[in-house]
């Protein structure tokens, strides 16, 4: 049986860093801030702002909410990042996408300071991933594979990996992060053609799937001994969470796996809190 890579443990181990941080700020006078933005009442969105709300508690972070309704103008949303922008108290930025189909959204996203962007939305944090640079931030649940993979141990120098999945959110910051720990990165989508699908799988040291397809991930496309991060969170046919594997037959060929739910999901909040605090250190 393979190992099982829980979420929880990394959550509490970060969470505990980002305390001594959080500390560390405010023995200077600096009381580290978040602002989430939010349209609407979506369920999803309501719930995890509820998990932010409890992290930022935990971790000694404090949280301004901006609320608005759905049928706000995208101009006045705008003015509304510019004034966050302009005040210096508030070190970054959480926004609850997608945002109404009135609404551009990716002028909005551009409206917002990369330096405060928390969850990789604008182009300049983009840019900073791509360049390795300090600018911006990736986004959040990008980043809790990486902390995945470290608190576990997982060395990524010289391994072959492949990636499941190409979006901006996971696929590709993933790979561009993955590469820069000197892994050899293979990444594979929907126009992959379906040998090549499968070889890049079977073919893998390490596994990490964003492909937002319940159970697509079967033993077939797997190798034996691999480590899988799957950050998929879907519904399968009995109404129940599942990820992009297919646990129950990966399971048994695995060394390692990340359960869904219970996985990287549950470490993404304490990543966020770890962005805020890195907000706040470097507007010092």
């Amino acid at each position: 049986m393979a190992e099982l890579l829980k979420g929880a443990p990394v959550a509490k181990a970060l969470t505990e860093r980002n305390k001594e941080t959080a500390e560390a700020l405010r023995s200077k006078g600096i009381t580290p801030t978040l602002a989430i933005i939010r349209l609407g009442e979506k369920p999803g969105d309501l719930s995890y702002e509820r998990g932010a709300l409890k992290r930022a508690e935990k971790t000694g972070v404090q949280v301004k909410q901006f609320i608005y309704p759905e049928d706000i103008t995208e101009e006045e949303l705008i003015e509304v990042i510019r004034d966050i922008n302009r005040d210096s108290t508030i070190h970054g930025v959480l926004m609850f996408r997608p945002l109404p189909k009135h609404i551009n959204e990716k002028e909005v996203c551009e409206a917002l300071a990369p330096e405060k962007d928390m969850d990789g939305i604008t182009s300049g944090s983009m840019a900073g991933v791509f360049m390795d640079t300090e600018t911006g931030y990736p986004p959040c649940t990008a980043e809790a594979v990486m902390e995945m993979l470290d608190h576990y141990g997982v060395v990524l120098k010289g391994r072959k990996v492949t990636i499941f999945g190409r979006s901006l959110v996971i696929g590709k910051p993933v790979a561009m992060m993955i590469m820069g720990r000197h892994a050899t990165i293979t990444v594979c989508h929907s126009r992959t053609k379906p040998d090549d699908f499968k070889e890049a799988g079977t073919d893998a040291d390490i596994v990490v799937t964003a492909l937002g397809q319940a159970k697509m991930i079967g033993a077939d496309k797997l190798g034996e001994k691999q480590i899988i991060i799957d950050v998929g969170i879907n519904v399968d046919e009995e109404g129940n969470l599942c990820g992009d594997v297919d646990f129950d037959e990966a399971e048994k060929k695995a060394a390692a796996i990340t359960p869904v739910p219970g996985g990287v999901g549950s470490v993404t909040t304490a990543v966020l809190m770890k962005h805020v605090l890195q907000a706040a250190n470097r507007s010092l």
